[in-house]
């Protein structure tokens, strides 16, 4: 009965380090950046040592893989599903904009640091990768039912893909000083004057 208590103490030892060590790495990234994150601010936020940290994840991918899972977790995409259910095409994409805008008030740090670090990192790309189709899928929920075809479809897809863009809703919302709901509507007029 000892040994079986030990071995579950130890267990939640090493998983409530393991959490820790995430907790940290996410923290640091949001804050500074996956490529500027070392393992020592990791140890020292953590409370452990640099070595623990390598025990737990021997390599970059399964700390990023680790990191990703835990902060998508507490920050989820909003959901496509919803959006497909809206006839109308602007409506469509008026509520997809309102949606992903409040998901880029949320996550800006961890956003932005994340696609600004992530052309210098392979492995940062990799884990990034459901991310970023993600919004392949975004686009294509949000393209459908405008009735364009030819040139103006072309330019539609890529003013969808502009709205969706978080770099759009920073400069938007940041140096224009536009509310997220009329950075949607400008989007959205945007769009409306492709289809006209």
């Amino acid at each position: 009965m000892a040994r079986k208590y030990e071995l579950k103490e130890r267990a939640e030892h090493v998983a409530d380090t393991r959490r820790r060590i995430v907790e940290a790495t996410v923290a640091l990234h949001e804050q500074v950046g996956p490529a500027r994150t070392t393992v020592s601010a990791i140890a020292d936020r953590a409370g452990v040592q640099r070595l623990t940290v390598y025990r737990h994840f021997p390599d970059e991918r399964t700390l990023f893989e680790a990191c990703s899972g835990h902060w998508s977790r507490q920050n989820p995409l909003p959901d496509p599903r919803a959006w497909a259910g809206i006839d109308d095409p602007e409506q469509r994409l008026r509520s997809a904009l309102c949606d992903i805008y409040r998901f880029f008030r949320t996550t800006e740090g961890m956003t932005g640091n994340l696609l600004r670090d992530l052309p210098s990192s392979p492995v940062l790309q990799q884990v990034a990768e459901p991310f970023l189709d993600y919004w392949v899928s975004v686009r294509d929920v949000l393209e459908v039912g405008w009735d364009v075809r030819g040139r103006r479809r072309t330019l539609l897809r890529a003013a969808i893909g502009h709205a969706i863009d978080f770099e759009t809703w920073r400069s938007l919302t940041g140096r224009e000083g536009l509310t997220d709901g009329d950075a949607a509507e400008v989007m959205v007029d945007l769009a409306r004057a492709l289809r006209a």
